[in-house]
């Protein structure tokens, strides 16, 4: 009977003694449990603030111009660097690409000149389905030139100079009589400007604009300046050519004798260097469909600060000129160049994240 007492009197004071142990690591467990889910929702909130794109896709929209790509390729970085899918580009023309913008078949691009394009936007949609966003190359030209030799020995300085037939007949590599200017591609937009131009300035029975690939047959009016015959073509900067026919070295701008654009409206500037180029002095820019834009704030704060040089485009152009024209070399490039300016980049990444907020 002794021993029976003694031995429930020792269970009691066992369950005593680890009832409340057991509470104890309950407790603690439930802690532990909690702070991990703490950190988990603390870590997905960190993902979250720094990733604000993740899982959307987004669909670029370029031009056809592999030299235009490069610019392309930093916006896509710094978008995946947001989180975004970006899906891989259509490439297209340029009225083309407004309209797939506006319609919501592409996101975003960075190729849209505001002048130059600006017909295109508008009858697309204009602001009521796009939002134009930052710049992302300022300061861009157009214009003719011509090389320097046959400029000086001629005593050519505007495009009306090739009004006079002895002159035009300079410039001849068909043997029509008539100056052959190498011109600009169909659906780019600077076709209607020369078109235009080749108008306005009483220039049609003395100059024959050569459209084409433009490329190809700036190619030829290469070798022909190489070759020490006299040269008329058309460009704009940012590109390769300028590094390979110098301004003021091998070659010079034409004047207009005044301003006259194909939609009238002939205040824009359109002067460079003290000279009357005929072309509005522009700004590339990006251009983003506007639903999209509007339900991705850290994508279109981004668009709107990526910002290249004129010069770094042309340097970079001059690149793929030179034999590094592949995708890969293109890419490559893109990198090379956000290493190079890495502080800006991250910055511009830092004001997307708080645009998300």
């Amino acid at each position: 009977m002794i021993r029976s007492r003694l031995s429930n009197l020792s269970l009691r004071t066992k369950s005593l003694r680890t009832k409340p142990l057991r509470t104890l690591t309950t407790a603690v467990s439930r802690l532990a449990m909690a702070g991990s889910l703490a950190a988990l929702a603390l870590t997905a909130t960190v993902q979250a603030a720094e990733m604000p794109g993740k899982g959307v896709e987004v669909t670029p929209i370029f031009p056809s111009i592999a030299e235009e790509r490069f610019r392309g390729e930093i916006a896509i970085a710094g978008l995946e660097a947001l989180g975004y899918e970006v899906e891989e580009p259509k490439e297209t023309e340029y009225a083309a690409l407004m309209l797939a913008l506006s319609y919501g078949d592409a996101d975003f691009s960075v190729h849209a000149w505001n002048k130059l394009h600006a017909s295109f936007y508008h009858k697309a949609g204009g602001d009521d389905t796009m939002l134009r966003a930052g710049d992302v190359i300022p300061g861009v030209l157009q214009g003719y030139l011509i090389d320097k030799k046959t400029a000086e020995k001629h005593n050519i300085t505007k495009i009306t100079d090739l009004q006079k037939p002895e002159i035009a007949r300079l410039f001849d590599a068909d043997g029509d009589d008539k100056a052959d200017l190498t011109g600009c591609n169909p659906g780019w937009g600077c076709e209607q400007v020369i078109n235009h131009h080749m108008r306005a300035y009483e220039l049609q029975d003395t100059v024959t604009h050569n459209q084409g690939s433009y490329f190809a047959l700036m190619a030829d009016t290469i070798t022909r300046y190489q070759e020490g015959r006299p040269v008329l073509y058309f460009t704009w900067v940012p590109q390769w050519i300028a590094g390979v026919l110098v301004e003021n070295k091998d070659v010079v701008w034409l004047e207009v004798p005044y301003t006259d654009l194909p939609d009238g409206n002939n205040d824009v500037n359109t002067t460079f260097n003290g000279k009357n180029l005929g072309f509005a002095v522009d700004q590339i820019q990006a251009v983003l469909n506007r639903e999209f834009a509007e339900e991705n704030p850290a994508a279109t704060k981004f668009l709107s600060l990526v910002q290249i040089s004129a010069s770094d485009e042309s340097a970079q152009n001059l690149k793929m000129q030179n034999g590094e024209k592949s995708m890969k070399d293109i890419k490559r490039h893109a990198r090379e160049w956000i290493s190079a300016n890495q502080s800006k980049f991250d910055n511009w990444l830092s004001e997307a994240r708080a645009a998300a907020k």
